[in-house]
């Protein structure tokens, strides 16, 4: 029995230490790499998102091998990879996730075939300290508001979620995760609640001023009936329609946006409305404490849920502190 065992181990070692073949001096992706990489995932306990980042940086890899013509990769092929990476022109997040994904596909093909683990103390480039991102102006973000014809209705859905993201600093995931049922109405404002950074419930939410809500309201109003669980921004392509927004599609009509009013700077990306508004409600008078709750980086103690909990809604609650030049909206 223990001798089967092992010659399976065996087979199923050769199988993967094949990452690449080289038959007749032409180096081809093995078949099972696809199935692999799809093995290796459903055995990572992380997030869909994550996932999806794991897979685009180990297929990176097995690309750069490929086009290296290695079959057997050792840790100086690593360090040639990294570097490589670094010379490519990305930014050191992107560098770090794919060299992230590429250690923890080793680590497991280590753990699961026995193959050594050629990136053991291959260390990630050291992330530069400030902002990656510039923050808006006052000027540019009604710039681009203004910009956006509202009058089809996807120049409603970029409106009001352009202006969510102004009013309310919130994440690019957050806003493609909403759905209709997360807005819940408080007269002439509203709470919108979502899933905030490594999260997996909805258990976080952001306060609608009357403007930002109107303008959901608007966008709500020219999509006629929907449900609870339908996307709150979808797509209104003819191939995608009614389908819910990626991150990349969003980043993409920002992008596109910004190009149209030659503020197309690297440094300007959707990331760069969170930085505004919290420099646009600190500069006008809100509190550090309340910025950080708005964008979620504060930790609050368990005994205090239900007082911050309130304190959101006060006052002194960041969002109402947002101002710029507003163009005219009517439902």
């Amino acid at each position: 029995m223990k001798k089967r065992r092992n010659q399976t181990k065996t087979k199923e070692t050769e199988k993967v230490v094949a990452i690449v073949k080289t038959e007749s001096g032409i180096v081809r992706k093995s078949p099972d790499i696809p199935s692999l990489i799809e093995e290796f995932l459903a055995a990572q306990d992380i997030r869909q998102t994550s996932k999806e980042v794991y897979r685009q940086g180990v297929r990176r890899f097995i690309d750069w091998i490929l086009i290296n013509r290695i079959d057997q990769p050792i840790r100086e092929d690593i360090l040639r990879f990294k570097t490589d990476l670094k010379e490519s022109g990305l930014s050191v997040n992107t560098i770090n996730s794919y060299l992230t994904s590429t250690k923890r596909f080793f680590a497991w093909l280590h753990t699961k075939f026995d193959i050594p683990d050629v990136t053991k103390g291959v260390d990630n480039f050291s992330q530069p300290k400030g902002h990656l991102r510039e923050s808006l102006t006052d000027s540019q973000v009604a710039k681009i508001t203004n910009k956006i014809d509202i009058s089809t209705i996807q120049g409603k859905r970029n409106f009001a979620m352009l202006t969510l993201m102004a009013e309310s600093g919130l994440r690019t995931a957050s806003i493609i995760g909403l759905n209709l049922g997360d807005l819940k109405h408080l007269g002439k404002e509203a709470k919108l609640f979502y899933r905030g950074k490594g999260s997996d419930e909805k258990d976080k939410f952001s306060l609608l001023q009357e403007y930002t809500l109107k303008a959901i309201m608007i966008y709500i109003k020219a999509r006629g009936k929907m449900r609870r669980e339908d996307p709150l921004f979808c797509s209104h392509s003819d191939r995608n329609n009614g389908q819910r927004l990626t991150t990349r599609t969003l980043r993409g009509i920002i992008k596109g946006l910004l190009r149209d009013l030659d503020l197309d700077d690297p440094r300007l990306s959707a990331h760069s409305f969170r930085h505004f508004f919290a420099t646009n409600s600190l500069s006008n008078g809100a509190d550090v404490y309340s910025v950080s709750r708005a964008m979620g980086h504060a930790s609050i103690e368990t005994t205090q849920i239900y007082l911050h909990e309130l304190d959101r809604l006060g006052k002194g609650a960041a969002e109402r502190f947002v101002t710029y030049e507003r163009r005219e909206i009517s439902l």
